[in-house]
């Protein structure tokens, strides 16, 4: 009987020690698993996915404007001399033809007074050759004089009427310089600048309107009914700029007012160092509230193009044979796509060929993940990268 205990208790022994050899077994066995799978998930590079999302209905961009007047005129004198009077100021407004100022010019009147002597003395000469010539021909017709004697008369008279126009011409190029002395506005607008003052020299130049650069410069005259507003459009968005267009325009002078510009036209070329096209707008101005030279705000609104997604711009990859942006497929795997790009901006970049709305890109990708690679995706800490939407793997 004690002999059947004993061995009894030896094989539940047995059985016990069996069960925890068999639990340490387990146990480690599924720790090593653990393990292996653990390094092989930090074996693989995290990486975070966004999915692309349509670009908007329409774009908004807003850029600086410069305002100019609708017609601007830098006003030269064409007869040197001293500033006799002014009579419109800064800001005055004036009527086409209103008298700016008057100038005294004495070598022009001396001149002129001396164009007028000429021409009087080439009347008197040309007067006395007709005289002389008709006698000259009375006589040959009698035989009296040779024929070449009639004929000199006859040269004689053409060319003192040949003096006389040329005298006459100079008289008449005198008195328009003459006109000149008045200084008067060539439109309509306001007088934005006024360079003179009483008793100042002023100097035409060339004569040529300042044709070498050393006129001096009497007055600026704008037309202010309307302003020209220029806008330098980078390329990527002058697709936008069409006729019917609009813009709004903000300006410092009146933060809480914005006014309409109507899109008038564009260079159709672009700057080489900055790639952007000058674009002209027009805007009313009947009150002149608007000045030139006045920085302004603009606002344009168009029509997106259709079927272009936007992606942050950190997903992109640049390749020497272009962009191109990181896709996984189910397995998680890496494979490099070929895209066509539009705007770039420095949060987004408009995509227009290439990815599919259901694409899962990998955002900010690692320069040395490589195509095949097989990737751990992680959901990125909140605020890493709010541009598109982010996805769990």
């Amino acid at each position: 009987m004690a002999s059947l205990s004993r061995n009894t208790l030896l094989a539940s022994g047995a059985c016990v020690l069996a069960v925890l050899v068999g639990y340490q077994v387990v146990t480690r066995v599924h720790a090593v698993t653990e393990l292996r799978a653990e390094t092989l998930r930090n074996a693989l590079p995290d990486v975070a996915v966004i999915l692309a999302k349509p670009s908007p209905k329409t774009v908004t961009l807003t850029l600086p404007g410069n305002i100019d007047a609708w017609y601007q005129a830098p006003l030269f004198p064409q007869a040197s001399g001293y500033v006799k009077m002014w009579y419109k100021d800064y800001g005055a407004e004036v009527k086409a033809g209103d008298v700016l100022a008057e100038i005294n010019a004495p070598s022009l009147d001396a001149q002129y007074a001396q164009a007028k002597a000429d021409l009087a003395e080439a009347q008197a000469k040309y007067n006395l050759a007709v005289v002389s010539a008709n006698r000259w021909r009375a006589m040959g017709k009698s035989q009296a004089v040779s024929g070449q004697s009639v004929s000199v008369a006859d040269a004689n008279e053409k060319a003192g009427l040949a003096a006389m126009q040329a005298a006459e011409h100079r008289v008449d190029q005198y008195e328009a310089l003459e006109r000149f002395k008045t200084i008067v506005a060539p439109f309509d607008g306001v007088v934005t600048s006024r360079d003179i003052n009483v008793g100042d020299y002023v100097s035409s130049g060339a004569g040529e309107h300042g044709s070498n650069g050393d006129a001096s410069q009497l007055f600026t005259v704008s037309d202010m009914h309307k302003m020209r507003l220029f806008v330098s459009v980078p390329e990527t968005f002058s697709y936008i700029l069409k006729p019917g267009m609009t813009a709004q325009v903000s300006v410092p002078q009146f933060p809480n007012q914005t006014f309409k510009a109507d899109f008038l036209t564009i260079a159709r070329g672009y700057d080489p160092n900055t790639r952007t096209a000058i674009t002209e707008f027009v805007i009313d101005n009947d009150k002149h509230e608007l000045w030139p030279g006045t920085f302004a705000s603009v606002t344009m609104t168009a029509p997106s193009t259709p079927g272009v997604f936007q992606i942050p711009t950190a997903a992109l990859v640049f390749q020497e044979k272009g962009m191109q942006v990181a896709v996984l497929d189910a397995n998680d795997v890496v494979h490099y796509r070929d895209i066509q790009v539009g705007r770039m901006a420095d949060a987004e970049t408009d995509v227009t060929s290439g990815i599919s709305p259901s694409d899962r890109i990998i955002n900010n990708p690692p320069a040395d993940l490589l195509e095949g690679q097989k990737v751990h995706v992680v959901q990125p800490v909140k605020g890493y990268d709010e541009s598109s939407e982010e996805i769990e793997g």
